[in-house]
């Protein structure tokens, strides 16, 4: 817009103020894609003080049906000593049968956890999922709406195994579901580099007897009071090393984002995307608009999300959202200029006429002192008047001051 009004117009500030009316255009905020950095910093999951007090689960899903009749796996991570568990199970399982596996494959191993940390499946979200965690006194923590670097341990766990299920298959041959077990163990046994030892070191103080490394063969005692100090100096030793694992995250991952915050009452546009497949917002295929909008901040969650007040026809969302997917609101629906109340001649000029003196003022220069009026123009907004000078305002348009 400035190249083409440069050619035939100029005035000072002419460059910002066409930036201005642009960034007040309410069509372009929701179609034009930011080329700047993400907002928020990283905000990591603070260290757990204990093992398999904390975990994190998530689904592998739409993977080939075995004879079995399995085509999911069910994720479960430790976030202290990284050890996991692979459930091969249904798509189909309601939210009774994965309660009832959980306490047989992880309550009975482990004990109950504290806290669980998932996405936002419909599994997770389901009312007897909520009473079944208050009745074993557990607390689900759920990441905010298509933001699933909140649960990134499962996720980062997910791409590891479904690369380790790649290479049995095409080794190997046959089901997935029978390599399975043998991948949990291989996985757990594996050098980790956040602890940096494996992961089954860390849960039980030792490492564990495998075909390629063999172990000390006789009877071991752990219940002595010198494995407890080891087992604690270990524990100590892990979370050290989660500590700074994630500091070296965050140094790199903010030096690519910006800080932003946002007030309630503030009006934001939320970025959307055909999330797998489902079209959510009214348009279809890739001409769907990149932000919709704009919507109220109802409250603030944590120091990197939001609580929008969305409408009915969304009401199948949930309204928090990570503040890289808001995007402020600079549209004013008063900035718009009727064009049929201005006469424009063929060369595409027309003159500003002056409607009224709202104020006046004495500017002092070198040698003199001289008056000045605020003018309203027509055709403009009341906030975007001028001060002129009296005298020259006096010769061009006397009729203001005979009012």
């Amino acid at each position: 817009m400035y190249q083409d009004l440069r050619k035939d117009y100029w005035w000072p500030g002419m460059k910002f103020n066409v930036m201005q009316y642009v960034n007040r255009c309410l069509t372009c905020a929701q179609v034009k894609a930011e080329h700047q950095k993400p907002y928020g910093y990283v905000q990591p999951l603070e260290v757990p003080e204990w093992k398999w007090e904390h975990i994190t689960m998530d689904f592998i899903t739409k993977l080939p049906r075995t004879a079995k009749r399995h085509d999911t796996i069910w994720v479960i991570v430790d976030r202290l000593t990284k050890s996991a568990h692979f459930l091969p199970i249904r798509e189909t399982y309601t939210s009774e049968r994965l309660s009832e596996l959980f306490v047989k494959e992880i309550v009975t191993r482990h004990g109950v956890p504290i806290s669980i940390v998932s996405d936002r499946d419909t599994r997770f979200t389901s009312r007897f999922w909520k009473q079944f965690h208050d009745a074993m006194g557990m607390r689900l923590n759920i990441s905010t709406a298509y933001h699933p670097q909140t649960d990134g341990q499962s996720e980062r766990t997910i791409q590891t195994l479904e690369d380790m299920l790649r290479a049995c298959i095409i080794d190997f041959g046959g089901s997935w579901d029978d390599h399975l077990p043998l991948v949990e163990f291989s996985y757990n046994n594996s050098y980790h580099s956040s602890i940096r030892m494996p992961p089954y070191e860390a849960l039980y103080g030792r490492r564990c007897r495998t075909p390629v490394c063999w172990g000390e063969v006789g009877q071991k005692e752990m219940g002595n009071k010198a494995a407890m100090i080891v087992m604690a100096e270990k524990l100590w030793v892990i979370k050290a090393r989660m500590k700074a694992a994630q500091d070296c995250q965050k140094s790199y991952a903010d030096k690519r984002r910006r800080p932003i915050e946002f007030d309630i009452g503030d009006r934001v546009l939320l970025k959307v995307s055909p999330w797998k497949g489902i079209i959510r917002f009214r348009k279809r295929g890739k001409l769907s608009p990149r932000y919709i909008g704009p919507f109220p901040i109802k409250a603030r969650v944590g120091k990197v999300a939001y609580r929008l007040d969305l409408p009915e026809e969304l009401n199948g969302i949930h309204p928090t959202f990570h503040v890289s997917h808001l995007r402020k609101c600079l549209a004013d629906e008063q900035a718009h200029v009727p064009l049929d109340d201005i006469d424009v001649d063929d060369r595409l000029n027309y003159i500003e006429e002056p409607v009224a003196i709202v104020d006046t003022k004495e500017k002092q220069l070198r040698n003199k002192t001289v008056r000045q009026v605020r003018v309203q123009w027509k055709h403009r907004k009341g906030s975007d008047t001028t001060w002129e000078w009296e005298d020259e305002m006096r010769k061009l348009y006397p009729h203001l001051f005979d009012e």
